[in-house]
């Protein structure tokens, strides 16, 4: 069975229930596929393709590590600088001792604007802040910089949205540009993304899909457009293609954004999330026998799925962006086996 039939039966295999609306691009060896499923807007029927651009949710921040890397490799700071030497704000709460590395890695113990240990609901959020208020880094600073800490810096592992607006707000007062732009003309620009952005919600360009929130029990649906910011951020929120997630990791793993030492201190596993699962700067890895199997980026907002994995091994890689809520993993792990097997018979 080649790659495309292989990767349409699991589809229809795991999607019975609920369709599932999207792109996927595998590469893998000499093989390659790449298609699109369902609409990227239902009301007028148009369809998903390969280029259609999708929300990416929190997968977007390996591209706020990938900024602070490059003013790493520039001398302009250093894994080790303190957040309270390079961000004009006060945050009277919070340790003195928070480094860029402990942000970089969600062990600096700072607040979250939302909590995903405790909370579930994003469009919660948008009651007492609108969704069109929040623009840029700064924005998000009112629903969280004056709450206490969480824990002491560097005491443990806590998946952190604020932390990476943090982050956002270091690129900005050190380049002195808006962190959208620096990561578009820093970033997309020199991986040749050219179909990546951080489109406003009431701007989107052509041949960008609509996020879908289904109402099974009432057999009806929404757009989230009032169910996420306004405009992506350090965090999350900036759209791509599958074609421009495997030029991004042709770039990062070959050196393009940044010379080899960084790189490898960027996809080295800082921290032990669960089970063989580890956390570097912006990306999470897989490791099998004591060594990095994959390096993957994922993301979860309404209407935005996400998983982007590169396998270290073989080099192969498997993009899925989706614009309904539907989990990702039964495609996941079925392209893993995949990969699995070539890996195998390629010694």
């Amino acid at each position: 069975m080649n790659l495309k039939n292989k990767v349409e039966d699991i589809i229809r295999k795991h999607y019975q229930a609920q369709a599932f609306s999207g792109s996927i691009l595998v590469r893998d060896h000499e093989q390659f596929f790449a298609s699109g499923y369902g609409f990227a807007n239902r009301s007028e029927q148009i369809s998903n393709t390969e280029r259609t651009r999708f929300g990416m949710a929190s997968g977007c921040k390996i591209f706020a590590a990938v900024a602070i890397c490059q003013l790493v490799e520039q001398g302009k700071l250093t894994f080790d600088t303190y957040l309270k030497d390079c961000v004009g704000v006060s945050f009277q709460q919070f340790h003195d001792d928070i480094t860029i590395h402990q942000l970089l890695t969600h062990t600096s113990g700072a607040p979250d604007y939302f909590d995903e240990e405790i909370m579930d609901d994003f469009e919660e959020l948008w009651v007492a802040t609108p969704m069109y208020s929040i623009q840029c880094p700064g924005d998000f600073l009112p629903m969280f910089k004056d709450q206490p800490m969480k824990f002491n810096p560097g005491e443990k592992f806590s998946y952190s949205n604020a932390g990476f607006i943090l982050l956002g707000l270091i690129v900005e007062q050190v380049t002195g540009t808006p962190f959208t732009q620096y990561v578009e003309e820093n970033i997309f620009r020199v991986s040749g993304m050219d179909d990546s952005g951080y489109y406003r919600l009431d701007q989107l360009p052509a041949r960008t899909a609509l996020g879908y929130i289904d109402d099974e029990e009432n057999q009806s649906w929404k757009t989230n457009i009032y169910s996420v910011p306004i405009k992506g951020g350090p965090d999350g929120g900036a759209f791509t293609t599958v074609r421009d997630l495997e030029k991004f990791w042709n770039a990062l793993t070959q050196h393009q954004l940044m010379g080899e030492k960084v790189t490898k201190q960027m996809l080295t596993p800082h921290v032990h999330s669960n089970d063989q699962v580890y956390y570097g700067y912006g990306v999470w890895m897989l490791k099998r026998e004591d060594k990095v199997f994959k390096y993957l980026v994922f993301g979860s907002d309404p209407g935005v799925r996400l998983r982007s994995t590169y396998y270290t091994k073989s080099k192969a890689q498997a993009h899925i962006l989706a614009n309904v809520d539907v989990g990702l993993l039964p495609i996941a792990k079925s392209i893993d086996e995949m990969v699995d097997s070539e890996q195998v018979r390629n010694g």
